[in-house]
């Protein structure tokens, strides 16, 4: 059976799974197996996801999966979203169904919790817990929020977004060469899938910028011009949060991107755009 999450369309038999460890097919049908199988949740800011111009000064109930259906070497949470370690979690987590989250929340509205923030490992990748649980969360007025990094289909946009109310996206470089020689992902999918989800949502979106891959002014200005686009055809500002890079991962080959480097770039992409963040500095 193939699965339809997203650009890859995995044939996976019944019992296997797909690329990003998560889906399978069981009993002639695609699922995934991190259904409700929560490896970190914690009480943010709502700027850390980063979200700085909506429900700014809040706090957010945030949780997280495993499994990715991308590939960065610089990733951040490699623990939970590739990795010899993630197959592990399918039979160390305990379900925890989506009441009993939206429950979580709710007991902590007293320590300012807003809402839910589904995060940390690629929350699209189990979107039927997404679904799930924001759909019953905004019963209960409690504000949602997705982090992801953008690689999903059409059909899994139209899934969540009617339940989501605010996303960062992370568009990790603006380069198609980027998308398929360093992270194996789909540059095209996840333009697709910003102007979709720009269209239903407060979006903001982050570019990790590392130094000889996507930190030239060019790259910046051309990926700001985009945006600026998208903000007339939509008639909404979209804020970009330009972000250091510092070595993890498979990835400790260079140092950590400079502080200067960072704050010209903000100038590059304030060009075009009224709100530009510079994150990690």
């Amino acid at each position: 059976m193939n699965c339809e999450v997203c650009y890859r369309h995995c044939n996976i038999r019944e019992g296997g799974t797909g690329f990003c460890g998560v889906r399978t097919c069981k009993d002639g049908k695609i699922i995934s197996t991190n259904y409700g199988k929560i490896t970190a949740a914690a009480l943010d800011p709502i700027e850390k996801k980063p979200l700085h111009m909506f429900m700014s000064g809040s706090m957010i109930f945030s949780i997280g999966s495993y499994g990715c259906n991308l590939r960065c070497p610089f990733c951040q949470n490699s623990d939970i979203s590739w990795g010899r370690e993630v197959k592990s979690f399918e039979n160390r987590t305990q379900i925890i169904t989506p009441e009993e989250i939206v429950a979580k929340a709710i007991e902590l509205k007293s320590k300012g919790n807003v809402g839910i923030a589904f995060t940390y490992n690629e929350p699209l990748i189990g979107y039927e817990f997404v679904r799930d649980t924001a759909r019953l969360a905004k019963e209960k007025d409690l504000v949602t929020v997705l982090v992801t990094n953008g690689t999903a289909s059409e059909k899994v946009a139209n899934e969540i977004t009617p339940y989501i109310d605010a996303m960062n996206i992370d568009i990790k470089a603006f380069s198609g060469r980027f998308y398929k020689d360093l992270i194996n992902g789909d540059f095209g999918m996840v333009k697709d899938f910003i102007n979709s989800s720009v269209k239903s949502c407060h979006v903001e979106l982050t570019n990790l910028i590392i130094p000889g891959e996507n930190d030239s002014e060019d790259e910046v200005r051309e990926l700001s011009k985009w945006i600026h686009f998208l903000e007339i055809k939509e008639g909404k500002k979209i804020p970009l949060h330009i972000t250091r890079f510092f070595p993890t991962f498979h990835m400790t080959d260079r140092g950590a991107t400079s502080v200067d480097k960072i704050y010209r770039l903000v100038e590059v992409a304030s060009e075009n755009l009224e709100y530009v963040f510079a994150g990690n500095v």
